[in-house]
């Protein structure tokens, strides 16, 4: 099987090219390329795609033998990963970038180029795990629950998941890759592995939105519409945020507030107890199935975030839509984010949180 291995430069990747090496695969690395301008180095252990990065992934092809590619996707990553980033957080919304990057970047450009050049299949260091029966292929939670990231690979379809590998699935530990990487001679054995947003390596979110937004002087107000303090632009909070608020009036009981609601339409954001995050019902929008389009109601898990909790719920296909009835509340959900549906550990499909509720 002719394989195009996606190779950020991480440890991750280059032990999932080296394995479909191994497995006798004829396999070619790529590198992309996601800024016009990218950084010489990377920060510890904050973002990816700097310069350095792509030597790592070179270097690490050239020990495995393959040939090796950098692909320029940097304007189509500004136009559906970075700007969709920025016009959410305008809208009052918390997208995840990690996830449409896979949406709309790693399984969609980078396929639908490496298909037209005659490859099988993309494959990529993600830590989750696929079963195939034919023509079906199902996408599950990885071995390892603390490393998985089948949340992140949601958005995926039936038609992507067929044309993809993830050889890290069934690993049960970090550290037993990175002895691996070691052992095949591959310098970036000891490489941390990258955090936060990638275009964004100095983990300033407020100010990469200051540079793209301005600033736009506000109101805090309370549940009651009592202003309680000051911000300088909407788009630095997100609903559940506890730190930053700088608030100038006290809650009476002496209890931390958080954020409940962003409305960059009044410029206002409002806070309250935590108790006021209490969500029970999700409405959700863009759904994807990662096999086929499910109808009805089914109960199931369903993960709102990407390291949070599955909880238990009943989930109903609406009109264009998903409509999530959670067993029990949960916590600081942000329209904008990504709420996953699985079958126990099978992953059958996401879709994009428009609003939530506190009741039935």
């Amino acid at each position: 099987m002719r394989v195009l291995a996606a190779m950020s430069g991480g440890v991750d990747s280059a032990v999932a090219a080296a394995r479909l090496v191994d497995a006798g695969h004829d396999v070619v690395g790529v590198h992309l390329a996601l800024s016009k301008n990218p950084e010489a180095y990377r920060s510890g252990a904050r973002g990816c795609c700097s310069l350095e990065d792509s030597h790592d992934a070179r270097r690490a092809a050239d020990v495995l033998g393959i040939p090796f590619y950098v692909w320029d996707f940097a304007e189509r990553f500004a136009a559906d990963v970075v700007a969709d980033f920025v016009s959410e957080y305008a809208a009052g919304r918390t997208p995840n970038p990690c996830l449409r990057c896979n949406e709309k970047i790693k399984f969609a450009a980078v396929l639908e180029r490496g298909r037209a050049l005659g490859f099988d299949a993309v494959a990529t260091g993600h830590y989750a795990r696929l079963e195939r029966d034919g023509d079906r292929v199902s996408l599950y939670r990885a071995a390892e629950p603390a490393k998985d990231q089948s949340y992140v690979l949601g958005v995926l379809d039936a038609d992507q998941l067929r044309h993809s590998l993830f050889p890290l699935g069934g690993d049960t530990a970090k550290a037993g890759v990175r002895a691996e990487a070691a052992a095949r001679g591959l310098s970036l054995a000891k490489k941390p592995d990258s955090h936060d947003i990638c275009f964004i390596p100095t983990g300033d979110t407020a100010g990469f939105l200051h540079s793209r937004l301005g600033r736009r002087a506000g109101d805090v107000v309370d549940l009651d519409g009592q202003v309680v303090g000051a911000h300088s632009g909407t788009h630095q909070f997100t609903v559940g945020q506890r730190h930053g608020l700088h608030l100038s009036v006290p809650a009476e009981d002496g209890r931390p507030r958080y954020v409940v609601g962003v409305d960059p339409a009044a410029n206002t954001v409002t806070v309250g107890p935590r108790t006021a995050l209490a969500v029970r019902v999700i409405e959700g929008i863009r759904p994807t199935w990662t096999e086929s389009p499910v109808d009805g109601s089914w109960r199931g898990l369903v993960q709102v975030r990407a390291h949070g909790e599955a909880l238990p719920a009943l989930v109903t296909a609406t009109d264009g839509g998903l409509r999530i009835a959670l067993d029990q509340p949960a916590y600081g959900i942000a329209p904008g984010q990504a709420a996953v549906a699985y079958d126990g550990d099978r992953v059958v499909g996401a879709c994009t949180i428009a609003g939530t509720a506190a009741g039935w």
